[in-house]
């Protein structure tokens, strides 16, 4: 439920008149089959639609106020077949509210030196054209991506499929909407923010909700659909009775199943795409959601635990950033220092997203030892090896910053029989003293959202669309 189906970009190729023609169909027919051609790869993941060629600013204003308002259309990509006049580009590229990507490439990969002559040189201008028109969107102050290359090479039309998968994350955003069932944990700062600036600046609403309001739904919640579930967990997971008797155990995770339905319910009935929940607040509640939060983050929510409506939608951002790959709510818990070996164990009470197992989750149902509540059911794996980023997004009272750590997460190798909680295991770059100092100094949270697919790039890109300021440890 990332909201991503249906989504295009348009496929806009300046030009203009003083060719001729007969030139103007060449550049037209050069624009058809890299349009194919690139559809065809593999490699995009949402379809690209040429357009007419921009020739004037008039063709140039209208493709660019029907890129706003046409909601299937995530973004545009430019190219400058030949050289196109910038004045013509000043009017639309000020209407265009939507992300921008400036393909720097070329027909041909190669010069024809036995054949070139001055009708070569007029048609194939993008060189020339290139800098009139990145000229332009300077002037304007465009937070635009630009990528060079030959459009043929899979490494350009990677660069070119991982802008996509940021201009829809983008467009998302203005989507994301947070519930809160209860407010944040008492005491704790880094969950506390704007609320309105996050809606001005990222788009994101945040609303609260008591947590009778829930606890309404869930007791609403039928026993065959929670049987239903029932036999989806047993057909997905390993279960693990350990010190419990499978009656006993089997109730608790009936809860579990209980408020998967009633959360998911909730939030789709009202809108919602993310949700936080804190352990302090949670009168007439038997369990803090565990397994039923996990559940829905693999589905796709946002979620961040007591009360961090921040994290929440960061995480939601970027699952659909990522397609919800490998992408996940975490929380620092504890240092690993020894020497040569550092690292941070990543875990939360029950909420580790099950998008970042490496290993087949069990059902565990185990004391939680904070809340008050009954033992609840939780997912419990390892998580997985891999590059990535972990992202935290701070509010320092004055403006809004993201901190972006580049990460290396690896399986854990000795056993954790006492641990009933998930657990993920990465080194920071660009070594643990200096990216934790890093950290540390620019009021990174403890609250994290953490990809090994996404890059530091692109969590820049967002950043620049949004005017964030940004900090990357790597």
């Amino acid at each position: 439920m990332t909201g991503t189906a249906g989504k295009q970009f348009w496929f806009v190729v300046g030009s203009q008149h003083l060719y001729g023609e007969e030139a103007l169909g060449e550049v037209k027919a050069h624009a058809q089959k890299m349009t194919d051609a690139l559809n065809a790869s593999g490699v995009l993941p949402y379809p690209l639609v040429l357009q007419d060629l921009a020739v004037t600013a008039d063709k140039i204003t209208q493709l660019m106020q029907e890129i706003n308002y046409r909601d299937e259309v995530a973004g545009v990509i430019t190219w400058m077949h030949t050289f196109s006049p910038a004045k013509m580009w000043i009017r639309g590229t000020q209407k265009l509210q939507k992300p921008l990507l400036h393909l720097a490439t070329q027909y041909n990969e190669s010069i024809p030196w036995a054949t070139i002559d001055m009708d070569f040189m007029n048609l194939n201008q993008a060189a020339h054209g290139d800098r009139e028109y990145g000229f332009i969107n300077a002037r304007l102050k465009k937070q635009n991506k630009v990528v060079v290359g030959y459009w043929e090479r899979p490494a350009v039309q990677q660069q070119i499929a991982d802008w996509m998968d940021v201009a829809v994350a983008y467009n998302e955003s203005f989507n994301i909407r947070v519930a809160r069932f209860g407010d944040n944990m008492r005491n704790v700062g880094v969950t506390e923010g704007d609320k309105v600036e996050a809606q001005i600046q990222f788009g994101w609403t945040v609303d609260y909700y008591g947590i009778g309001d829930l606890v309404e739904v869930v007791n609403a919640v039928g026993e065959q659909e929670i049987d239903a579930l029932m036999a989806e967990y047993a057909d997905l997971y390993e279960f693990e009775y350990g010190d419990n008797s499978k009656e006993a155990w089997e109730a608790s995770v009936r809860v579990q199943a209980g408020y998967e339905i009633a959360l998911k319910r909730f939030l789709d009935e009202k809108g919602y795409n993310a949700f936080t929940s804190n352990f302090e607040d949670l009168h007439g509640m038997k369990q803090l959601p565990g397994l039923a939060v996990q559940r829905l983050m693999a589905q796709g929510y946002g979620f961040a635990g007591e009360g961090d409506w921040k994290t929440a939608a960061l995480d939601r951002l970027m699952k659909v950033m990522s397609h919800n790959q490998n992408t996940g709510f975490m929380e620092d818990y504890t240092y690993e220092m020894a020497a040569g070996q550092e690292a941070i164990l990543q875990s939360h009470m029950l909420e580790v997203d099950p998008s970042l197992a490496g290993s087949k989750p069990k059902v565990v149902v185990s004391p939680l030892g904070i809340g008050g509540k009954e033992d609840p059911a939780r997912l419990v794996f390892d998580g997985k090896a891999g590059d990535g980023v972990v992202v935290s997004m701070v509010d320092l009272g004055t403006h809004y910053k993201l901190l972006i750590n580049e990460v290396t997460a690896f399986e854990p190798t000795e056993p954790a029989p006492n641990l009933p909680v998930a657990r993920v295991l990465w080194s920071v770059k660009p070594n643990f003293q200096d990216g934790v100092r890093a950290w540390i100094e620019n009021g990174g949270g403890h609250h994290t959202v953490v990809s090994l697919n996404l890059t530091t790039d692109q969590i820049v890109t967002y950043a620049k669309l949004v005017n964030l300021e940004y900090v990357v440890i790597k």
